[in-house]
């Protein structure tokens, strides 16, 4: 499934992140790679959500989370 489709309080393991190369980079430079556990703080109605990877909340936007595959742990 993918993020966006997320519930709040959910928690769940990161697949895979299919988005372009430089954000790609980015994003595991905060910590979200393969196996990555996060939860999901909020879910925002633009499709913005906050999550929080390792300790740390992160904002991301609807067209990130619509490209990151996770399953529910």
């Amino acid at each position: 499934m993918k993020l966006n489709q997320g519930e709040i309080a959910g928690t769940y393991q990161v697949i895979k992140v299919e988005v372009q190369k430089d954000l790609k980079r980015r994003l595991e430079v905060l910590g979200m790679t393969g196996g990555t556990v996060l939860e999901v703080m909020n879910k925002k109605s633009g499709g913005t959500m906050i999550v929080k990877i390792r300790g740390t909340r992160f904002a991301l936007g609807k067209k990130i989370t619509e490209n990151v595959e996770v399953s529910a742990t």
